[in-house]
């Protein structure tokens, strides 16, 4: 008998009713600044998830032992960047309702604060660690307020001060920099730190979010704005180990656009992170 043909990111063919945790796609990539793209990242995941193994020796753990449900790609608005916002908040918020993990793969950074709005409303008490290579914290970007420059700025608003922690951050304007001073945690270039923060935020909610641009462009060109400097895949991983020992409550990877790595090594290292963060945050 014939089935239809529903491809999902490897190991995540789950039933819903049954996943604690749920991934989906946000195409969205309208308010990218310099080279657009990623919205094709979730599609392309999915189709290259398969050459890569259900199994992380990393963590001697296997996708085929935990459940995961793929919900697809969301329809979205590119022509109208709050509507959009609002749809990726909605399905966020049916997710939560059933007691359930949001992991979102972008599209551009800004599709992290219709998550974010979702995942604060349950739990107030929200904080939010940024692993990028982009601080984001702009007011605006040429007039416009809702950009993936001004995405982290926006959380801002939700949560108030020393609620945002950053690592790996080595581009911005100046003035995000002075302004981050007062409102933000910052920790340039890599994720020295980072274990007095998760000490920091024992027992608290923790939304996490992995802009794939915090890899070094050697490691991982396949992204809108390259940055040099970045971190390795191994440093990642083990930041963001430490981090999925924490309270997570949702997730987030964006900025992959396959179309700029035509050799498949962004897409398979992008990949790799979502099967490490699913089983870590398990």
């Amino acid at each position: 008998m014939l089935n239809k043909n529903i491809e999902t990111f490897l190991g995540c063919d789950n039933d819903y009713e049954e996943s604690r945790l749920v991934i989906f796609g946000a195409p969205f990539d309208s308010t990218t600044s310099f080279r657009p793209g990623t919205r094709f990242a979730s599609k392309t995941m999915r189709s290259e998830s398969f050459g890569i193994e259900t199994y992380s020796p990393y963590q001697d753990k296997d996708l085929e032992d935990i459940a995961v449900f793929d919900g697809g790609d969301l329809e979205l608005s590119f022509g109208n960047t709050a509507k959009a916002l609002a749809q990726i908040e909605e399905f966020a918020a049916k997710v939560l309702e059933d007691n359930k993990l949001p992991c979102m793969i972008g599209g551009e950074h800004l599709v992290t604060l219709g998550a974010i709005r979702a995942v604060a409303e349950k739990y107030p008490d929200l904080h939010v660690i940024q692993f990028d290579a982009h601080a984001d914290l702009r007011d605006d970007y040429l007039g416009e307020t809702l950009s993936h420059a001004t995405v982290i700025h926006r959380v801002w608003d939700l949560l108030g001060d020393d609620k945002i922690f950053q690592f790996g951050i080595r581009s911005g304007d100046r003035s995000e920099f002075q302004w981050g001073q007062d409102h933000v945690y910052t920790n340039k270039f890599n994720f020295n730190g980072l274990e007095q923060v998760i000490e920091q935020l024992q027992g608290k909610p923790v939304y996490l979010t992995i802009d794939l641009d915090v890899l070094d462009p050697s490691v991982f060109p396949g992204t809108g704005t390259p940055e040099a400097g970045g971190v390795t895949f191994i440093e990642l991983l083990q930041a963001m180990l430490q981090v999925t020992e924490l309270n997570i409550v949702g997730c987030d990877i964006n900025e992959l656009s396959p179309i700029y790595d035509q050799s498949g090594v962004s897409t398979a290292v992008a990949c790799k992170v979502l099967r490490e963060l699913l089983l870590a945050v398990n």
